[in-house]
């Protein structure tokens, strides 16, 4: 069995390491193949942790060498790990744009439909003007492209100085805006100022302190600075890369799994780590007040709660290696898997999973009391009453033994 075929029996049986380790002896011998930073990009979005980063770059080249040799099948699979990949990493503008270049050229794809909602609802509930909501990406994405002899491609590395990047208008410094997102082990810091030179930027990452900066045209000087960071990072393993269009800079969180609220803290609180035990105290609830919300209902069994029966029915088995991954990995890593069985039987379970509670307390309870003859996505209809059977023309509801 080659190296491609036992990555792709290994991540068949979901063994992310071991399928990580096999797709980069296959791109070791043939680094040109789009398929193999194709099948790379899902192993690193599945893994755990996941690397959501590393799976964009895989699924960039990917398409960038599919497009090389006109595969198309390879090139819309590429275009959809790319968008996935973006969502993963919250740029959900992008997300959608790539989205909508696989809908342009399949809008039959299988899985195509849940990614546009999930990315939907996510664009809706930004604030206006998130940077989040923006488009930076072209359709086919400038990068770096492996050269197929491995031998003179090191050769080459060591003898010759890097190309100079042709010149860009740089931004005007009062346009120079900023993004940061983080998962359970990096924050993730982008300056989007374009035409930044390199080699006289000066980029400085401490324990609880982050700067910037570089000369403008204007022959003045753009500083930025955070100090202090919301907690501490690693500075040995934090990183920075500027490019034509932006700085990008990753901090490598001291306490993996911690949730930054905000970029900058407090200067008092600046030491302050907090426990890997939670000592917030919980709200003190009171008489019936633990109990979910009841709705009308004429059920014999008195009256259900909706949010509960929702929460039941979403939950999914973890395996042992989806131990300890976040809340919301999980979620798009299912989604991503459900690609067997009954298309229609899948979707109905993708759009439930990717629904709000207020929409999943409308399927359920529609579709509960009406016997399976309705299905609603309205709660404000649905939670004023008992929803009535509506069999299909032609056809009469009966009780059971009629």
């Amino acid at each position: 069995m080659n190296q491609a075929a036992a990555g792709a029996a290994a991540l068949s049986a979901g063994n992310y390491d071991e399928a990580l380790n096999k797709y980069n002896e296959a791109i070791e011998q043939s680094p040109t193949a789009p398929q193999y930073y194709i099948k790379r990009s899902i192993v690193n979005q599945r893994n755990s942790p996941a690397d959501y980063s590393a799976a964009l770059h895989d699924a960039e080249v990917g398409l960038a060498l599919a497009v090389q040799r006109a595969k198309r099948e390879l090139i819309l699979e590429a275009h959809l790990r790319r968008a996935i990949a973006l969502f993963c990493l919250e740029r959900y503008g992008d997300a959608q744009f790539a989205l909508n270049v696989v809908e342009r050229l399949n809008k039959e794809e299988k899985t195509l439909a849940v990614w546009k909602q999930k990315c939907q609802l996510k664009l809706k509930q930004l604030p206006e003007g998130d940077l989040k909501a923006e488009v930076t990406i072209k359709e086919i994405p400038d990068v770096q492209l492996p050269s197929a002899d491995i031998t003179s491609t090191k050769a080459t590395a060591k003898s010759q100085a890097p190309t100079a990047a042709p010149a860009i208008t740089q931004t005007p410094v009062d346009k120079i805006k900023h993004d940061w997102y983080q998962n359970s082990d990096n924050v993730y810091f982008t300056l989007l100022a374009k035409g930044v030179p390199k080699d006289k930027a000066g980029i400085e990452i401490a324990e609880r302190s982050l700067s910037i900066s570089f000369p403008t045209q204007t022959s003045s000087s753009f500083d930025y600075s955070l100090e202090p960071l919301f907690a501490e990072v690693d500075v040995a393993k934090s990183s920075y890369n500027v490019t034509p269009h932006k700085i990008e800079v990753t901090l490598k969180k001291a306490l993996p799994g911690q949730k930054w609220s905000a970029l900058e803290g407090a200067a008092d609180t600046a030491a302050a780590v907090p426990s890997s035990t939670s000592s917030v105290p919980r709200p003190v609830l009171t008489g019936a007040g633990n109990a979910g919300p009841s709705y009308p209902t004429s059920s014999k069994s008195g009256p259900k709660d909706w949010d509960k029966l929702a929460n039941d029915l979403t939950k999914k088995p973890k395996s042992s290696a989806d131990k300890g991954k976040g809340k919301d990995a999980e979620d798009d890593r299912f989604d991503d898997d459900l690609e067997e069985g009954d298309e229609v039987n899948n979707f109905f379970k993708k759009l439930y999973a990717s629904a709000d509670p207020d929409t999943r307390r409308a399927m359920m309870k529609s579709y509960q009391e009406s016997n399976g003859t309705a299905l609603s996505t309205n709660w404000s209809e649905v939670g004023k009453g008992k929803v009535d059977t509506t069999p299909p023309d032609g056809m009469v509801a009966r009780k059971w033994g009629e």
